[in-house]
């Protein structure tokens, strides 16, 4: 292998396998674009990188039950299209609250929003939508709390006011969640703010 290979598998295999997803961008401290995209093109044609979409690559990790390279890691994917692109991404609000168990609903391809321009994307051989979103919905990126005022958003005033979603979401939240979602209720619409008291009003808030 050349030099710009080797330190880029050294940089990659730091991660462990099926952990990171790169991009061309992750590695211009070690040369040109050009010299990057030729390395990038070489490891993937060795079988040592596996290229999963447009730009981004990963060494995958070998499943033990298939013997076979297992699925990309999705939100690893995601977080190198952020670094990528440099857009604020973020769960979408079905994605959000099927995961914080409030419905059985499944989405039928995965969706996130986005700082950045609507678009989809091919990641692992599976569609990826992204959908442009307002800045008040995107001051929640990178928050702990960012899920759930997801899934509040995508429940609406009268799902989200169940008592069932106040009751599990007050059982199952995190403390530090909780007093970040309250620390950050003004991002929220109006309605969603007495849900907030009731989901946090045992919480101490830190200042």
């Amino acid at each position: 292998m050349t030099r710009m290979t080797d330190k880029i598998m050294k940089r990659v295999s730091a991660h462990g396998r099926g952990k990171w997803v790169c991009t061309p961008k992750d590695f211009l401290d070690l040369g040109s674009r050009e010299a990057v995209d030729q390395a990038l093109s070489r490891l993937v044609k060795a079988g040592q990188l596996r290229r999963v979409g447009r730009g981004l690559y990963d060494m995958p990790r070998i499943s033990s039950v298939l013997k076979r390279p297992a699925p990309v890691d999705l939100e690893a994917a995601i977080a190198a299209l952020a670094r990528q692109t440099g857009a604020r991404i973020m769960l979408g609000g079905l994605e959000a609250a099927n995961q914080l168990g409030l419905t059985n609903a499944v989405p039928a391809q995965a969706c996130y929003v986005t700082s950045g321009p609507s678009r989809t994307v091919k990641i692992g051989g599976q569609t990826v939508q992204f959908r442009r979103a307002s800045p008040s919905v995107m001051q929640w990126a990178g928050k702990p709390a960012a899920p759930v005022a997801q899934a509040l958003r995508w429940l609406g005033p009268d799902a989200a006011a169940d008592t069932e979603v106040v009751s599990t979401l007050k059982r199952h939240l995190p403390d530090e969640v909780k007093r970040n979602l309250r620390k950050n209720s003004r991002y929220l619409p109006g309605w969603a703010l007495p849900l907030v008291r009731s989901i946090t009003t045992d919480q101490v808030v830190a200042a």
